[in-house]
């Protein structure tokens, strides 16, 4: 009917060769659209058909999620074996049908972070923190508290690693970790500029110390040398006073000694008996005079100072003794004198 009225019309304005060539076209064209219908239909009928009546695979999707460990929308099973897909209904022939490779696992689905990291890098940066984004206060979106934690723990952690390598002391260590609790420190680089400062301050007052126990050290060992040699010159005077005292003791028993020896030799009358007992009598009185010079011999002491007074009264006594013979009466007068050595 449409290809009816279409000729009509042509013909009406066009007259008859427009007319025939419609007529012409519209019978060769009809048998490619009857071929072209049949075409369809037979598609339809033999290939679409059986997929769209698939049969239902619900049992196996289960048994294959249970024996795959996965969730069923994970399970992919092949569309074109579904028909011996549905014969298997245990798990025996799910196993062998993975094994196979007609029933598979899918991938983990990847949720990319790769935006995320994108705004957390421009937020460090300072963008998209505007006051249009921000949501609570300033302490609820950063605690004071929070943030007093985390700088205490960071100096606390520094001091205890430069404590075990030997950096600090533990006194330092000690002194340090209060002034932290105590907040003078504002940041790790400010606690570790005051340790370098401490450090050096510590070994400049060691230097100084060393400088002056040195000086010290120094000046004692100057003492007592010069407290060494004080001593013996004091020794080497004693000596030489003891020495003296001891050859001018000797000199006087030497120069006594002879004078008994002379006046025993002409005895031979009575009247030299008497000389005799004289000069018997001489050497008691040495005797006596010998004591103040034991005295002398014995360490310092003030006593033998005082002792040493009588030298000249000894000096001229020898001197009188040597010309004098035994009976002279110089002999006779040294026992008056010693009692004023005593």
């Amino acid at each position: 009917c449409v290809w009816f009225l279409c000729f009509v019309l042509v013909y009406m304005l066009y007259g008859d060769v427009y007319c025939f060539l419609c007529f012409f076209f519209f019978f060769c064209c009809l048998p490619l659209f009857v071929f072209f219908f049949f075409f369809l239909f037979f598609f339809f009928f033999f290939f679409l058909r059986p997929r769209l009546s698939m049969v239902s695979l619900k049992l196996q999707k289960r048994l294959a999620a249970s024996v795959l460990k996965c969730g069923k929308r994970k399970v992919w099973i092949d569309p074109n074996e579904s028909s011996d897909i549905a014969q298997s209904n245990s798990r025996q022939s799910i196993r062998k049908l993975i094994k196979d490779g007609l029933i598979l696992k899918k991938p983990q689905v990847v949720h990319s972070r790769s935006h995320a990291r994108m705004m957390k890098a421009a937020k460090r940066k300072g963008r998209h923190t505007g006051i249009g984004k921000r949501r609570g206060t300033a302490e609820a979106r950063m605690p004071t508290k929070k943030l007093w934690i985390t700088r205490m723990r960071v100096l606390r952690r520094l001091l205890l690693k430069y404590r075990e390598s030997k950096r600090i002391d533990k006194h330092l260590y000690k002194e340090l970790y209060q002034k932290a609790k105590g907040n003078v420190f504002k940041n790790k680089r400010n606690l570790v500029e005051y340790i370098f400062r401490a450090k050096a301050e510590q070994k400049k007052e060691k230097l100084v110390a060393d400088q002056a126990e040195a000086r010290r050290a120094k000046n004692r060992q100057m003492r007592e040398r010069k407290a060494a040699k004080a001593a013996e010159l004091l020794a080497e005077k004693k000596k030489a006073a003891i020495a003296a005292k001891a050859k001018a003791k000797a000199e006087a028993i030497e120069g006594k000694k002879p004078e008994p020896k002379k006046a025993a030799a002409p005895a031979k009358a009575g009247k030299a008996a008497a000389p005799a007992k004289a000069g018997k009598a001489a050497p008691a009185p040495a005797k006596k005079v010998a004591a103040p010079a034991v005295d002398v011999k014995k360490p310092a002491s003030p006593a033998p100072v005082k002792a040493a007074a009588p030298k000249p009264a000894v000096a001229p006594a020898k001197k009188a003794a040597a010309p004098s013979p035994a009976g002279s009466p110089a002999s006779k007068k040294a026992p008056a004198k010693k009692p004023a050595a005593k």
